[in-house]
């Protein structure tokens, strides 16, 4: 019997030098996920507080104002722009531009700072009203 010819291995980590792009890519799925299970904790116990009453507001409104409250609120909001911004950046490339190495790392770049940048202006501007 006939040995059989090696198979081809797939690169891997070792194999691929890390890049701002690929970190981009593995925060969009964690950010899909994180809005999708904490988002929508956070969202349903929003609404059911509205429809549970002034008492049941209260008490959301009392975990939201609490500093581990804030903290996972604007974690919230920052995925939510990390994931907007990664999707947009996806977008742009399913229409076949952005795939230059350069043009790519910077989009990628950009989505990160983007995201952070929006987050801190958006709870500057929420934090300095409340006050």
């Amino acid at each position: 019997m006939a040995k059989a010819p090696p198979r081809p291995l797939s690169p891997h980590l070792t194999v691929w030098r890390w890049g701002p792009h690929m970190l981009i890519s593995i925060l969009h799925r964690v950010t899909g996920v994180g809005l999708s299970i904490a988002g929508l904790a956070v969202l349903t116990w929003w609404l059911m507080a509205l429809a549970g009453g002034t008492e049941a507001y209260a008490t959301f409104a009392k975990a939201a104002v609490h500093p581990l409250g804030i903290i996972v609120l604007v974690g919230l909001t920052w995925a939510f722009f990390q994931h907007l911004f990664s999707g947009i950046r996806h977008l742009v490339m399913d229409t076949g531009a952005g795939f230059e190495l350069d043009t790519n790392k910077r989009f990628a770049i950009l989505t990160l700072v983007g995201s952070v940048l929006l987050t801190a202006l958006l709870w500057v501007y929420i934090l300095e009203y409340r006050a």
